[in-house]
C-alpha cells in the first residue's frame, strides 16, 4: 500500500493597513477599514468544500495562516473558521496552528482571543527593532510596539512564537544587524526567522532600489549573526530558519520535505499527491483566483476558487524535491524521495552524483543533504541537478 505524504493547510489572508516596499506577496492596502469578515469567512469554507476531495480523508499535521496581515481579522473569525475546518478534516493531536501577526495591529485582548480559538503558535512580523530601519522598510510599528507585542502574547498564553528579523537593510552595519538580534534574544522565541532582504520584481524597492550593503558586509553579518544565534540555542535547521529543540515549525518542515498543502483564500497555492489504482503516482500544484473581490465572487461563479493547476512532470520532480529538500541544513532521509515522488531512489541518485564530487551535496544510503557549501551555493546545487 502507497502512503501520501502529511497533509497541512495554508490560508491566504490578503489585506494588509499598509503595502511594505519590499513585499512580493498578494497583499492588498485596506488602510484600517473594516474587512468583509463574513463573506471571506463563507468564500474560504466554501473553498474548501471544492478541495475537500483531494484530501482523502487525511488529516491535518499543520495550519498555517499567512498574509497580508491576518491580524486584521477578528477573533471571532478565526474561532468560528477553525471550528468549521475541524469538521471537516481530522486534526492530528497535536496540530500546529500558527498565525501570522502584525505587531502594529494587536492588543492584548485580540491575542487571547487568538489563543482561545484554537492558534497555538504566533509568528510576530518585526523586521527590526531600529526606528530608522522600520521607517524605510514602511513598517507600521516601532520597536517598541514589538517588545510591547511579544509580551502581550506570552500573557495570553502563546508559548510557542516566532520572530521575523530581516538583515542586510538600508545603511545596515554589522553592528546595527546584531543589535536586532541581540533584542529579539531577549524576548526569548522559540523560533526565529533571520533572513536578507531582497529586491523582488514587482516591489516597490525594485522599481525604486535603496542602497544596500556592500556584499562583504552583507557575509560579516550573516557570519556574526549565525555564530550568535547558535550561541544562544537556536540551531539552525533551514537556510534562514533557527529554532529551539523540538520548536521547529512543522507546517514550514511539511513544506521543505515535499509534504502535501491545501491552499485556500486569495491567492493561495496547494500542492497534491495522487496515486491511482495502478499506482502511478502524479503530483498536481493549483493556485486560487489572487485579487480578493474577485475570489469573493468566485463563491458565485460555477468555475469555483480555482485560477489554475498543472500536474508535476517525472522530468521536473527531482528540481520540485531538491530545491525545497535541501533547504534543509540537516537534509532529508533518503527515503522521501520515493515516498514524497513515487520515483525509484536510483532516478535520485544518477541526478546528483556531479554535485557530490563537487562537495556541494553529502549522500548516503540514509540521507541527502547539502554541505556547508552547498548551503552557500543552493543555485548551483540545484542547476546540477536539475540538467540532463
Amino acid at each position: 500500500m502507497t502512503t501520501l505524504p502529511p497533509l497541512s493547510l495554508y490560508i491566504h489572508t490578503p489585506w494588509c493597513v499598509r503595502k511594505c516596499p519590499y513585499c512580493d506577496f498578494n497583499s492588498h492596502e485596506s488602510g484600517r477599514d473594516a474587512l468583509p469578515e463574513s463573506a471571506y469567512l463563507q468564500a474560504l469554507l466554501d473553498d474548501l468544500d471544492q478541495d475537500l476531495a483531494l484530501a482523502r480523508g487525511r488529516e491535518l499535521v499543520a495550519i498555517f495562516i499567512g498574509g497580508g496581515t491576518p491580524s486584521l481579522l477578528s477573533p471571532a473569525f478565526y474561532r468560528t473558521l477553525l471550528a468549521e475546518i475541524r469538521q471537516r478534516l481530522g486534526f492530528a493531536a497535536d496540530i500546529e496552528i500558527t498565525m501570522e501577526a502584525n505587531p502594529g495591529t494587536t492588543e492584548q485582548q485580540r491575542f487571547s482571543g487568538y489563543r482561545d480559538a484554537g492558534i497555538n503558535r504566533l509568528s510576530l512580523g518585526v523586521q527590526s527593532f531600529q526606528q530608522a530601519q522600520l521607517e524605510a522598510l514602511g513598517r507600521i510599528h516601532g520597536g517598541e510596539e514589538a517588545v510591547r507585542a511579544v509580551t502581550q502574547a506570552r500573557a495570553a498564553g502563546f508559548d510557542n512564537l516566532n520572530i521575523d528579523i530581516m538583515h542586510g537593510l538600508p545603511g545596515q552595519t554589522p553592528a546595527l544587524a546584531l543589535d536586532d538580534l541581540e533584542q529579539a534574544l531577549a524576548l526569548a522565541p522559540e523560533h526565529l526567522s533571520w533572513y536578507q532582504l531582497t529586491l523582488e520584481p514587482n516591489t516597490a524597492f525594485h522599481a525604486r532600489p535603496p542602497t544596500l550593503p556592500e556584499e562583504e558586509t552583507l557575509w560579516d553579518i550573516q557570519d556574526l549573526g549565525h555564530e550568535r544565534l547558535l550561541q544562544a540555542g537556536l540551531k539552525r535547521y533551514e537556510i534562514s530558519a533557527y529554532a529551539r529543540p523540538g520548536q521547529h515549525s512543522r507546517h514550514n518542515l511539511n513544506y521543505w520535505r515535499f509534504g502535501d498543502y491545501l491552499g485556500i483564500g486569495a491567492g493561495a497555492h496547494g500542492k497534491l499527491s495522487h496515486v491511482d489504482e495502478n499506482g502511478q503516482w502524479t503530483v498536481e500544484r493549483r493556485w486560487k483566483t489572487r485579487q480578493p473581490e474577485a475570489y469573493l465572487q468566485r463563491r458565485h461563479d460555477m468555475r469555483g476558487f480555482v485560477a489554475g493547476k498543472r500536474e508535476v512532470t517525472a522530468e521536473e520532480l527531482p528540481l520540485e524535491f531538491c530545491m525545497n529538500a535541501l533547504r534543509l541544513t540537516d537534509g532529508v532521509e533518503a527515503r522521501l524521495w520515493q515516498a514524497h515522488t513515487g520515483q525509484p531512489s536510483a532516478a535520485l541518485h544518477e541526478r546528483v552524483q556531479g554535485s557530490v564530487k563537487k562537495g556541494l551535496l553529502q549522500e548516503t544510503s540514509e540521507k541527502l543533504q547539502p554541505t556547508p557549501q552547498g548551503l552557500l551555493f543552493l543555485n548551483e546545487l540545484l542547476a546540477d541537478i536539475s540538467s540532463d
